[in-house]
């Protein structure tokens, strides 16, 4: 196992944290495979492995038990120590090749309700400071059009048309869609531009629309810090994300009518079954209403 981990090392180039949970991966399989008599790579089974697999789900005195997608991780690491064992002539098979490792279950995304979005957006920024109307368009924006914390912070003026409504987002892998901006942003935007953008700026600014006190632009930490600190003021006691904004924003959506498909064209999605998660959302919230307003539900 040393001399894989020395392969992943120099051959790999694998970061550190990546190293370190390849290290205790294969300890804890070094462990496993010492508790049930087996000193020999020969004498590793599928049934070995698979044996492996289900005491990590498990778990232990000396170890909790390990979710799906922990699980699946250290699955992986177990079948690439073996694939090297192979390559390197020191077995025939590779024993972990056909040990698929447990899917990881599905998260549903939690959204918020409409009257903690509104509480929060009534919520942003110190009353009175230029910060408070940044704070307010900003978060307007990020509810307002379903964008990714970095899409939002890496907006420049010129990205907001706020003629036609639309914003030019650039979301991952460089690539760019274009977004409709409702009414209530809009008019964040303006009042933040006309009356607390020009105090901020700097000749740092640049175009960046959101800028941080300095006149740099805002980071994503710092967007972040906005946003749960509005949570607090407003009262909502639930963990906030910018992350749940853009959940809340399909799961309204989808919630109002609208097709999955548009859902996943605003959220930049390449797949539609990444945004199919949120109809998961939305088919509870059927259930609840079909189970309490139904005569025959029950």
């Amino acid at each position: 196992m040393r001399t894989y981990l020395d392969h992943l090392t120099v051959e790999r180039g694998l970061a550190a944290n990546t190293l370190s949970s390849y290290r205790r991966d294969l300890r804890r399989y070094a462990e496993f495979l010492a508790q049930q008599d087996v000193d020999d790579l020969t004498a590793v089974s599928e049934a070995t492995v698979s044996g492996f697999l289900a005491h990590l789900r498990e778990g232990s005195e000396e170890h909790p038990a390990l979710s799906a997608t922990s699980a699946a991780r250290t699955v992986v690491a177990v079948r690439g120590f073996h694939k090297f064992a192979v390559a390197d002539g020191l077995v025939e098979a590779n024993p972990a090749g056909h040990v698929k490792p447990p899917r990881a279950e599905k998260r549903l995304p939690k959204a918020l309700p409409l009257s903690d979005v509104e509480a929060i957006l009534e919520a942003a920024g110190a009353p009175g400071t230029p910060l408070a109307l940044r704070d307010r368009a900003l978060l307007e924006v990020l509810y307002g059009t379903g964008a990714r914390i970095s899409e939002a912070v890496g907006l420049d003026v010129d990205d907001l048309d706020r003629v036609d409504h639309v914003a030019l987002l650039r979301g991952k892998g460089g690539k760019e869609r274009i977004v409709p901006v409702g009414s209530y942003a809009i008019e964040a935007v303006e009042a933040y531009l006309t009356r607390a953008r020009p105090d901020l700026a700097s000749a740092r600014s640049g175009g960046a629309l959101f800028l941080n006190a300095r006149g740099g632009r805002l980071s994503r930490q710092s967007a972040w810090t906005v946003l749960t600190r509005a949570a607090e003021r407003a009262g909502i006691d639930k963990d906030v994300s910018p992350h749940t904004l853009r959940h809340s924003f399909a799961t309204h959506l989808l919630d109002g009518g609208a097709d999955v498909r548009v859902v996943q064209e605003l959220l930049g999605h390449a797949s539609v079954t990444t945004t199919q998660i949120y109809t998961l959302v939305t088919v509870d919230n059927l259930r609840e209403v079909f189970a309490t307003a139904h005569p025959r539900a029950i």
